[in-house]
């Protein structure tokens, strides 16, 4: 896996924890659950402009393949 992947997965790890802590609460504290939010919102922020990077090399890989297949015609 590469840099960016481990990266991603590395966020989706720390928001899948956030998620558990909610899921394991019988009473939230809404200051700690505040925090929370605040986190998991950082980390889907992140996530999205990692992701939007990764969409973008593919484009790029493709178009790269595009044009080889272009001048082989």
């Amino acid at each position: 896996m590469g840099h960016e992947g481990k990266k991603v997965k590395e966020s989706l790890d720390k928001l899948e924890s956030i998620v558990e802590w909610f899921d394991k609460q019988k009473d939230i504290d809404l200051e700690e659950g505040l925090e929370k939010v605040k986190a998991g919102a950082e980390i889907v922020k992140d996530l999205k402009s990692k992701l939007k990077g990764i969409e973008n090399k593919f484009k790029e890989i493709k178009g790269d393949l595009d044009k080889e297949d272009n001048n082989e015609e």
